[in-house]
């Protein structure tokens, strides 16, 4: 297809992931209205800093917001649906505003795709859905668990999705990326947590060091967003959006250390470890459906990934607050 004129909305584009697809889809050509949570000071997240933010269409709302939602909707072609609380320890504490803000919101994006015509929706999972591994590699099939109230809200969000594609047929593409990472990422996640500590102190705090990942940075994950916008076969398709590789986090620590050329202590912290039972293990992704289905192979590796997050980072420590625990 070609990506020229074509309307698209990004509901989440303030966001880590939605701010580098609104900016791909800008430079392909299609006409952005990119969707950024409402807040009092104004600030349209990461878009406040991009290079592109004037050849887009920069919105304000909330995805609870039924009305709100259709009027930003309305004439659209495609909807990339990103919106989401993320952040699985403060689901702990506010579970409610995550079934609100996942299910809810997710349904009213659904309606809206349905109710006004949109062609496709791509809507965004997560591999926390399938909790601690019970095979490896993961493919699109392995059972679901809800280990945080987090993943329980994109297992709703995701079986939602679902019921429209089947009652309603509602053209749908369910894309679940892997432990994604890279520049503007906050420190909610592992490798900005670990880099900016690194950059900043002797010191790096950290939960467990066992588990493993599947890490992927984000210009894979975003070409993955813009194939499943693009092939057809992908509609009614859930779909894995992994590197393949997993890498256990004491091993990665000490590969952003290296990277980052600095000697540092590294200490657990409690209030960083997950609840026994709700801490996932494991996490290695069975890509072979997106391969297929899609093309799509993750270009970028791990080690270069991490080189470029961290060059980033250092060049905006003061986004960050590496002495605090971001929930």
């Amino acid at each position: 297809m070609t990506w020229t004129g074509t309307r698209v909305l990004i509901t989440g584009a303030g966001g880590f992931i939605g701010s580098h697809l609104a900016e791909r889809l800008v430079g392909l050509g299609a006409q952005v209205r990119a969707l950024v949570h409402y807040n009092a000071l104004g600030s349209y997240g990461w878009l406040d800093t991009s290079p592109q933010q004037a050849q887009m269409e920069i919105v304000t709302g909330d995805i609870t917001d039924t009305e709100r939602l259709n009027d930003v909707m309305r004439g659209r072609e495609i909807v990339f649906h990103l919106a989401a609380l993320i952040a699985i320890p403060y689901s702990y504490q506010a579970p409610r505003s995550y079934v609100r803000t996942n299910i809810e919101g997710t349904l009213n994006v659904l309606n809206g795709v349905r109710n006004l015509g949109v062609q496709r929706m791509i809507h965004t999972s997560t591999s926390e859905v399938y909790g601690t591994a019970q095979y490896v590699p993961i493919d699109e099939v392995h059972p679901q668990q809800g280990q945080s109230p987090y993943a329980a809200s994109k297992i709703g969000a995701d079986k939602m999705v679902e019921a429209y594609s089947r009652s309603f047929e509602v053209p749908v593409v369910t894309v679940r990326p892997f432990n994604t990472f890279g520049p503007r990422q906050s420190t909610r996640a592992i490798i900005p947590s670990v880099i900016t500590q690194c950059l900043t102190g002797s010191v790096v705090s950290l939960g467990n060091l066992h588990t493993t990942r599947d890490l992927n940075y984000v210009a894979n994950t975003v070409d993955g967003f813009i194939r499943a916008a693009e092939v057809p076969e992908a509609v009614g398709q859930t779909i894995n959006l992994g590197s393949g590789r997993e890498i256990a986090i004491g091993d990665l620590v000490a590969m952003i250390v290296r990277l980052v050329g600095r000697e540092v202590q590294v200490v657990s912290d409690a209030q960083r470890v997950r609840p026994v039972q709700s801490e996932v293990d494991r996490l290695l992704a069975d890509a072979t459906r997106a391969r297929t289905v899609l093309g799509w192979e993750p270009c970028v590796t791990l080690e270069d990934g991490v080189q470029r997050t961290i060059t980033w980072i250092a060049q905006h420590l003061e986004r960050y607050r590496p002495d605090v625990f971001t929930l």
